[in-house]
């Protein structure tokens, strides 16, 4: 059997207050490529095979299967992307073993039970959410009952946040930005959270009100220029901004560089930055980094609005 994941872009989290009894919260959308895929069969032991850097994380998630359920398999890497770039291939790694697991031994678990077990999804539910449906989408977060602390998803218990919105994205060219710097993740994501934490309840609240009144209305009326709008004022809000700032001037003065141009972000962590608007901004884009030193891939891609594909 074959699976085939999208990639991802994550917008943002939106409530690190908890004020209102619930944290974290995520909007974000599925991309076409980057992408996973597996092929996978059953086997008496844990077998993965491919010539990809993050291949044993693939190897990892086949484990946790079976220690569990005593079963082996075989798993081939047929494509796959750069962990701890922001595009969330460790959420895809994690459903597509998960799913090929489940599939192979008819074990009766659903995408947010692989994430759950797996340990993905406890902070963001975007990536998650995609894998199921592809498209736009808004997750609500966590009640404070659950998860009282403010945690990346790879130290958290938590379940999936649930999805509470999700549309069709706007067919437009998107362009991924992807300079040769490290991204944050592990206890450097960690650190982010407990030094930027909980935030003001103002920024929250100016944030949900773009995400509710401005962004969301720009993707259904497929408008750009409010889309990006949108994005612009989400870089400079809230967690966002943290995000951002962890790579100093760089990412930023990218995104005030680029913003003529269209709508321009970053995705999570980063580094990944994505770009939708006038391709004349490319050249800016691609300058912008190699000027400073920086090696770049540009990565031309659509949205996905469609979840994982599963070939029997």
């Amino acid at each position: 059997m074959k699976i085939r994941t999208p990639s991802r872009i994550h917008i943002t989290l939106i409530d690190l207050n908890g004020k209102i009894g619930r944290v974290d919260g995520g909007v974000g959308f599925a991309l076409e490529n980057p992408f996973i895929r597996i092929r996978a069969k059953e086997s008496d032991e844990v077998v993965v095979k491919g010539d990809w850097e993050n291949v044993d994380r693939f190897k990892e998630v086949a484990e946790l299967f079976f220690e569990k359920f005593k079963r082996g398999i075989e798993i081939k890497v047929l494509e796959s992307y750069p962990s701890h770039v922001g595009l969330g291939s460790g959420t895809q790694i994690s459903l597509a073993v998960g799913r090929a697991y489940c599939k192979l031994y008819d074990i009766d678990m659903t995408d947010r039970e692989i994430a759950k077990f797996t340990g993905r999804g406890g902070t963001s539910g975007i990536g998650v959410a995609v894998f199921e449906y592809g498209g736009f989408v808004l997750d609500g977060g966590h009640s404070i009952d659950e998860k009282a602390s403010f945690i990346p998803s790879s130290f958290s218990k938590a379940k999936p946040a649930p999805l509470i919105a999700r549309h069709d994205f706007p067919d437009w060219d998107i362009y991924l930005f992807l300079p040769n710097v490290k991204g944050f993740y592990g206890m450097g994501e960690k650190d982010l959270f407990e030094k930027n934490t909980p935030l003001p309840i103002e920024e929250v609240r100016e944030l949900s009100h773009i995400i509710l009144m401005k962004l969301l209305p720009s993707v259904v009326e497929k408008n750009l220029d409010e889309f990006g709008d949108s994005i612009y004022r989400i870089q400079n809000l809230g967690f966002k901004r943290a995000e951002i700032m962890q790579y100093g001037n760089l990412i930023s003065g990218f995104i005030e560089e680029m913003r003529d141009y269209g709508a321009v972000g970053m995705s999570s962590t980063g580094p990944a930055i994505y770009f939708i608007g006038d391709s004349g901004g490319l050249s800016v884009g691609k300058d912008y980094f190699r000027e400073r030193g920086y090696g770049l891939e540009v990565v031309k891609t659509k949205p996905r609005n469609r979840g994982a594909e599963i070939e029997v």
